[in-house]
């Protein structure tokens, strides 16, 4: 990196300081090869930002590998199978029979992204953060470019390579060249209702249900923590869903006693498979 902040280079530019920015950066680095990660939001926005809790195997295994597993080791809960219930019975799939005795564990991606940033800082090579007018020059050329700014500050970062790790509405991938992407898209007709529940979790392991009125699925965050979702309407408005006959409609479709709690958050996330 050259000594002129508004004028960088290193080998590998990174958009996006989320767990696939991150991750990448830190294996970059164990392996010696430069990389600058700029990131539209705060470290601390990103490090209480609650998004996907469940990982998989493999990517445990990475995380471990890549010496930032330890805190998701003592803290994640690990599963060894998941429940699909029917008709009003369960019906559980055990992942440690039929793997070899793989699973998944429970951990949620803020808590990820922390381990990450951590690691990046004891490595003093901090994300860019807050950085706005983001924007990729050249990436059909031999060295491409990131310009951003930042405190009121204009800055160019050259790069061997750029990886875009800013996802579906991020700036990388209305800017790669025309003709070089192939998309393919599916909108479902339906949506999914999510709610973060401060309630313990009523069951040891994820369950999946169908039921005639609408899919639910119960998923925890934390021993503390609970996240529910129920199908209904790709536009509908969580205000339609009172906390009560949110809870009333968990316990028909899972056909459990569920444990009801405050509800903090609530959303509805419209449905939908995208592959570039």
């Amino acid at each position: 990196m050259m000594a002129n902040m508004s004028d960088m280079v290193t080998q590998v530019g990174i958009v996006g300081a989320g767990p696939a920015g991150l991750l990448l950066a830190h294996l970059l680095g164990r392996e010696g090869i430069e990389s600058v990660v700029v990131e539209a939001r705060s470290r601390a926005h990103l490090e209480r930002r609650i998004r996907a809790g469940v990982l998989e195997q493999g990517t445990t295994d990475l995380l471990d590998a890549a010496g930032v597993g330890e805190r998701m080791r003592r803290d994640g809960m690990v599963h060894h199978g998941i429940e699909l219930r029917f008709g009003g019975r369960g019906h559980r799939i055990d992942f440690s029979a039929l793997t070899g005795g793989r699973g998944i564990t429970v951990y949620g991606q803020q808590e990820v992204v922390k381990d990450l940033l951590a690691a990046r800082e004891a490595a003093g090579a901090l994300p860019w953060f807050e950085c706005a007018d983001v924007e990729l020059l050249e990436l059909d050329g031999d060295r491409p470019a990131i310009r951003f700014s930042q405190a009121g500050e204009r800055h160019e970062l050259r790069c061997d390579v750029v990886a875009g790790c800013d996802g579906f509405h991020g700036v990388c991938r209305p800017s790669v060249p025309d003709g070089a992407l192939d998309v393919y898209e599916r909108e479902y007709p339906f949506g999914w209702l999510g709610i973060l529940a401060e309630v313990a979790p009523s069951t040891e392991e994820l369950i999946y249900a169908r039921h005639e009125r609408g899919f639910a699925l119960h998923s925890m965050r934390s021993p503390e923590l609970s996240r529910f979702y129920l199908q209904c309407e790709p536009g509908a408005d969580p205000a339609d869903w009172p906390d009560e006959l949110i809870w009333d409609e968990l316990r028909v479709r899972l056909a459990l006693d569920l444990e009801s709690g405050p509800i903090i958050e609530k959303g509805v996330t419209p449905m939908r498979s995208f592959v570039v």
